[in-house]
């Protein structure tokens, strides 16, 4: 999945699909753990979608609180 494509997803769907690429991640680990890993590049493609919608995540956050922010009056200037 593309960033591009996780933006268009409201903040609760990304939250979502997090905890489902978490559970995801955690059951590759346990197949890696026991030999029955077909697939070892899946690993590193869910970690990449982990941090994808996590970094997006963050930016929402952090757009949030400069709205917020712009109409306390503080500066610093």
């Amino acid at each position: 999945m593309q960033a591009r494509e996780i933006r268009t997803w409201t903040t609760e769907e990304i939250q979502r699909r997090l905890e489902e690429a978490y559970r995801e991640f955690f059951v590759l680990r346990g197949e890696e753990a026991s030999g029955r890993l077909e697939d070892y590049n899946r690993i590193r493609a869910v970690k990449r979608d982990i941090a994808r919608m996590k970094t997006i995540l963050r930016e929402r956050e952090l757009s949030a609180e400069l709205i917020e922010g712009e109409g306390d009056g503080e500066g610093t200037a």
